[in-house]
């Protein structure tokens, strides 16, 4: 059985850090072999799994200001959303105009 996936969305500088719009991740999996099942990821911790991908770039900067969009609504609260596989998550990063 594969992973469960979900496709991450990059704008702005989230694209120009990772040096791509978009890319399809596996979920991680628990290392609990009693439980076969795939784990849900909280958002919350999906910073850091993306860092981990992309090391030697700015995205951890980025992420810092970010905020979370998932299946196109804007994220409040990263702790109380759970990813479970065939989410589409977007990094949206701060914008400035004048």
């Amino acid at each position: 059985m594969s992973p469960p996936q979900i496709t991450i969305l990059y704008f702005a500088a989230a694209s120009t850090a990772v040096g791509q719009n978009s890319e399809v991740i596996d979920l991680p999996i628990s290392d609990d072999k009693a439980n076969e099942r795939p784990q849900p990821l909280r958002l919350s911790s999906l910073s850091a799994l993306l860092i981990a991908r992309h090391p030697g770039t700015k995205l951890g900067e980025v992420l810092r200001d970010a905020q979370w969009s998932v299946d196109a609504e804007m994220v409040d609260d990263p702790d109380a959303v759970l990813l479970k596989g065939g989410e589409e998550v977007a990094v949206i990063c701060p914008v400035s105009g004048g």
